[in-house]
């Protein structure tokens, strides 16, 4: 047996959870702000709950009722939505092969695949290590971000504007916080930089989304060039592992 697949020692295992929640709190509060938008543009407060329930990815959600609310089809509202999606397929790429869940739970934990589960399990040491911070973050986020989607449309005007309680600034700590450990490689500086300048120009003249993609294409692109080089942050396929494992 390799080291992906060693047992995981207790405190490690609580240390793990313990961030996962703290990410679901920081990223579940959002959930307000996208429960008043969605009943301000337009929907309806179970029409708002099935929507996370169901698509679970806030940036995703949040094309589809800024396109509503402005007056848009709810077609355009779902292809923006989807094309925002799309870099969930590449993360369930990555961690089909990291965690390797079969059958049902393969299937179950495919929901879960979000930005922040992603992150919380992609620089663990071991496979156990990598499901525990993967399950915690993302029934953590999954759940808080349902209850306060509810909470929120609840509240619809009465919440007022959601920036100003500070909810997307929660988020974007959350997402430093995640991203902090990747950068201690070179090749992640890199592409961190490269990504903010493809931001930074695209933001003032593309649709919302666009950017998104754009960004993950300079991933893709430094991951292809560096394709036989292991990230040293990442825990790596037991495919990629020397003989005897991690140790």
């Amino acid at each position: 047996m390799s080291d992906l697949d060693a047992g995981l020692d207790p405190g490690r295992r609580r240390s793990i959870i313990r961030d996962g929640l703290a990410v679901g709190v920081a990223t579940g509060a959002y959930g307000l702000s996208f429960g008043a938008i969605a009943v301000t543009s337009g929907l309806d407060v179970w029409q708002a709950c099935v929507l996370s329930l169901l698509a679970f990815t806030g940036a995703s959600q949040f094309a589809l009722v800024g396109v509503i609310g402005a007056g848009g089809a709810p077609l355009s509202g779902m292809v923006t939505g989807l094309l925002l999606g799309t870099r969930n397929t590449l993360y369930g790429l990555r961690l089909s092969t990291l965690l390797g869940f079969r059958g049902v739970r393969r299937v179950t934990a495919a929901h879960l695949v979000i930005d922040e589960s992603t992150a919380m399990s992609v620089t663990r040491e071991t496979r156990e290590a990598a499901r525990v911070g993967f399950l915690a973050t993302g029934i953590a986020v999954f759940v808080l971000w349902n209850l306060s989607t509810f909470g929120g449309a609840l509240a619809g005007h009465a919440l007022g504007d959601p920036k100003a309680w500070g909810f997307d600034s929660a988020v974007g700590g959350a997402f430093l916080a995640l991203l902090w450990p990747r950068l201690k490689d070179r090749r992640n500086q890199i592409c961190a930089a490269l990504a903010v300048a493809v931001a930074l120009v695209l933001v003032p003249v593309v649709p919302a989304g666009v950017p998104v993609l754009a960004t993950a294409g300079v991933a893709l692109g430094l991951g292809l060039l560096a394709r036989d080089r292991l990230d040293p942050t990442e825990v790596p396929d037991q495919h990629d592992l020397p003989e005897g494992g991690l140790g």
